[in-house]
Parts: C-alpha cells; structure tokens; sequence
C-alpha cells in the first residue's frame, strides 16, 4: 500500500483542478474566512480480489479536517469509498466509489394520513439526538438494518433517539415507524422523509424555516441536488461554526461536522435546493 499512500501525499501536496473536492472544500472555507490547518488520512482495504495480472482493491479512506475560523477550530470527518487496481505494480483507475442516490427510490405518502393528525406535540430531546448523531456517525447501530443509501435511515434513528414517536405501522405510505423487518418509506427514503416532515401534523414534525442558520442542533436538513424535485439526501444539524452556520453529520458517504451546503460534495450542482426543517415545533 505504499503507492497508495504516496498517491495521497501527491495528492494533497501538489495543485489539483477546481472540479475535484480538494479544492472545492478548501475554496468553500476560505470563503467563510476558514482555513484548513491540519489534515490527517488513513485508509482501510475492505475488498481485494486477485485476477490473472492484476489485483482490484477497495479501500475506506478516513479523513480528518481541522478547520480554523478565527478563535474557532473544529474538527471534520469524512469516510468515502475508493477502488482502484494494481497492474505491474503499479497504481492505475484510482477513484471514489460513487453512491447511485437513484438507489433510494421516490415514495408516494398517503397525505391524507398526514393531514387528518392533530396538533399534540413531543418534547424533543435535541442532546440525545445529537449525542446518538455523534456516536453512530462512522458505525451502524446492530438494532437498525444498513441501507446501501443509508442517510435517511440515519437521520430517523437520530430522531428517534431524541423521543420522536413512531405511528403508522404496519402501512409502509403512512406515518413514520420501522419495525425489525418492515419501515415506512418516510423512515428510509430522503424523498419521503422530506414530504412527511413538512405534511406531518402530529407526532414528528417539521417547521420549515428560510435561513441554515435559523437551524438548532438537532434539526435538518433535505437535498435536492439536481434541483429536478426529486429529493435525494439528508443530514442531521449537530453544531455551528464559528459564524453561526450548521455543521451537520450524514451517513451513505459518512461525514462528521461537515459544513451544510455540500458544495464540495461530488453530488452537488449548481442547481441544488435544500429544506430546513425545525424539529418539534
């Protein structure tokens, strides 16, 4: 794996061109007068199978980002899958595992179910959902099934760590609940999820709001990253920097105190729409 970890030194050392994330994340801080002071990789090979003349590897590659915002720093975490083979020893195709987000399929809710509620509210413990955030970010929890894209199955535990109440089962279009062997599509599925939080009137709700920083921890928020209305992805608030502006943790591509507009994710495009969503309110 020396190769490897010498294409990494490469990489972080050298100039890359403004499409790759390198430089879209350290753009996206120095536009927020940040600056990354520390930056730490360890890599972890998950699959290696061996052909005739070449040997195919997949690998986790954790990244640490220590981010400085004037007095403030924090600490950002990504975990994202590459592959790559080696032939004759050397490194050739090396290259992020893309997540397919069209995995996660659009979901009608029954929306009467949504509007025929009442107004009885929870009280949503925001700690406990942010400390269930925090301990679960880079690891799945052996009582929740692993989606392939799992960041909307995330973000429900999260809630439901934080008093969210299940209702709806067995009905897999209505409600929100999961059940051992069977959930609701809101439970899994970002595009789901997204419509119940803003037609839900008992139980767990959401009070859309205009602004990222209108947010608290324990909050989220909804992506639509092609801007086509199909809504592929969601991540939990569970911090701020230092200008007042959340830092959100996700699963499919694990991420920890990752800044919330994802413009330096690969997903991203111009075109991108968000929800922010208050929770319990």
């Amino acid at each position: 794996m020396e190769k490897i970890k010498q294409w990494w030194i490469d990489f972080f050392q050298n100039e890359r061109n403004e499409d790759d994330w390198w430089s879209r994340k350290k753009q996206l801080w120095e536009n927020r007068d940040g600056e990354i002071v520390r930056t730490q990789g360890k890599g972890e090979v998950f699959q290696k199978v061996r052909y005739d003349q070449e040997t195919h590897y997949k690998y986790f590659f954790h990244t640490s980002f220590l981010v400085k915002q004037g007095e403030h720093f924090h600490l950002e975490e990504s975990v994202v899958p590459y592959q790559f083979r080696m032939v004759d020893g050397e490194v050739v195709e090396h290259e992020e595992i893309k997540k397919d987000f069209s995995r996660d399929e659009m979901r009608i809710l029954d929306m009467d179910d949504l509007r025929n509620g009442n107004s009885e509210r929870f009280a949503y413990d925001r700690r406990a959902a942010v400390q269930y955030a925090e301990r679960w970010w880079n690891s799945y929890n052996p009582e929740f099934r692993t989606f392939d894209v799992d960041c909307t199955n995330y973000v429900s535990q999260c809630l439901y760590a934080g008093g969210a109440p299940m209702r709806g089962a067995p009905v897999r279009e209505r409600g929100w609940w999961y059940s051992g062997d069977s959930w609701s599509f809101s439970w899994a599925v970002a595009h789901s999820l997204r419509w119940y939080l803003s037609g839900s009137t008992e139980g767990l709700k959401g009070k859309e709001v205009d602004s990222p920083e209108d947010l608290l921890p324990g909050d989220i928020i909804c992506y639509d990253f092609q801007g086509d209305g199909r809504w592929d992805h969601n991540t939990i608030v569970v911090s701020k920097d230092g200008y007042g502006m959340p830092l959100v943790n996700a699963h499919t591509d694990n991420s920890r105190h990752r800044y919330w507009s994802y413009e330096d994710s690969t997903a991203y495009t111009p075109d991108i729409q968000y929800k922010f969503f208050r929770i319990g309110e």
